[in-house]
């Protein structure tokens, strides 16, 4: 560090914003190596805060682990630790499973977590300081973004002007109890949707889904397969299939294909799909919409009235209340800890942050990981299942650092990186 930060009793390293699967897989690659730093968050928080209680993950089993240096407490270790059923690809998941793991392995390897959010991150000579939703601010060389995508929730334009107790995105609910007796639709088509669907069902809501597509699409269950099927679509992460092979096995040659490639396969992989073991709670038992949009939303003594229309015929919906199940968009102008500067100056690819081969951005210091980083590394990027990945990667690079002085690139330096 330079003078004025090895002065500061508040300075460190590297600073982690973010405690979820990847946030906890950095700390603990950087803990063993003796790399000083600070992690800030609450462990899990958008998989216990942001996830419908009874929810199952899509992800298999084998793809759910957080990464530890040595690869050994995997979701199966913790599973079969505790006796609790666990299958690398015929058993779902359940949340509840999958929270309780990472708080398990936070405890183990990231035991210097501090239990506390982060409002804002500016830049200052030699790093950034990070300030705290207490006050505290920490001083940093180094600053890895880990916020994951609850800071990017995205709700259709048609809803905007909605009183917020008749809608809401679907990131916003935990306990579902409260729609007992009560009249949802549900818009989306992807595994939030059709998730939180099933899910209000199960409590007594009366739900209808509402989807702009064809069909509400499916993974396939478990099956046996033959070698040739095994050959020609491989089991990976997050798939079968060689294209997923290669999102899985080559994220640096994916990060060297032409922008407008990436953007493309990071956009069209692994579309709206919910998982195998809920189609038989949909078919025959929740209406759905299918090829219709909401065209408008108007409020009427306390319930809301929608007009749907599928480009041909027009129909109104009454319900008492509309859960956003339309996902994230992620768009880094939109994430308002980083002070307006660093957002303004962040080169990108699309709109998430252009990232070297060690997730640094056009910042020096700056690292950004998890669904931030899938527009240059790939569709893996938006799964759990990247955290070894980014975790390797990103540690390795800040203990490589950390003995040297912290000079700012001129803007030639900072070219070499991204060539």
């Amino acid at each position: 560090m330079n003078q004025s930060m090895k002065s500061s009793p508040d300075a460190t390293e590297a600073v982690i914003v973010g405690a979820g699967p990847y946030g906890l897989s950095i700390a603990a690659h950087l803990a063993a190596q003796g790399t000083p730093f600070r992690i800030f968050g609450h462990p899990m928080f958008a998989w216990s805060h942001q996830m419908p209680k009874g929810m199952r993950l899509k992800s298999d089993g084998f793809a759910s682990s957080l990464s530890d240096p040595a690869s050994e407490f995997t979701l199966a270790r913790y599973s079969s630790e505790r006796g609790l059923p666990y299958h690398d690809t015929d058993l779902p998941v359940p949340i509840e499973t999958f929270i309780d793991y990472g708080i398990a392995f936070q405890k183990r390897f990231v035991s210097n977590l501090e239990n506390t959010q982060v409002k804002s991150i500016e830049r200052i000579a030699g790093g950034f300081e990070v300030k705290l939703e207490h006050g505290e601010c920490v001083r940093a060389r180094k600053v890895v973004v880990a916020v994951g995508i609850s800071k990017f929730a995205r709700v259709p334009e048609v809803f905007s002007d909605l009183p917020e107790g008749l809608v809401s995105h679907s990131s916003a609910h935990v306990d579902l109890e409260g729609f007992k007796g009560r009249r949802v639709a549900v818009v989306g088509a992807g595994s939030s949707a059709v998730d939180l669907a099933v899910l209000l069902k199960q409590v007594g809501a009366s739900v209808e889904i509402v989807a702009r597509g064809p069909e509400l699409r499916f993974h396939h269950p478990p099956a046996r397969r033959t070698l040739k099927d095994r050959m020609m679509n491989p089991i990976t992460g997050i798939g079968p299939g060689l294209d997923f092979l290669f999102y899985v096995k080559a994220p640096q040659l994916f990060r060297l294909l032409p922008e407008k490639l990436r953007l493309n396969r990071v956009k069209k992989t692994l579309g709206p799909a919910a998982g195998w073991f809920v189609r038989d709670e949909v078919a025959g038992k929740i209406p759905v919409h299918l090829n219709t949009s909401v065209t408008r939303a108007t409020a009427h003594d306390g319930r809301l009235r929608l007009d749907l229309t599928d480009g041909q015929k027009k129909q109104t919906l009454e319900v008492d209340h509309v859960i956003s199940a339309t996902g994230y968009r992620i768009d880094i102008g939109r994430l308002d800890l980083l002070s307006s500067d660093l957002r303004r100056d962040i080169r990108r690819t699309g709109t998430s942050p252009l990232l070297s081969a060690h997730f640094e951005s056009s910042i020096p210091g700056l690292y950004f990981v998890g669904v931030a980083s899938a527009n240059t590394f790939g569709p893996m990027m938006r799964f759990a299942y990247g955290d070894a990945f980014a975790a390797k990667r990103v540690s390795r690079h800040l203990a490589k650092s950390t003995s040297k002085s912290p000079v700012l690139l001129s803007q030639p330096d900072r070219q070499q990186i991204f060539e």
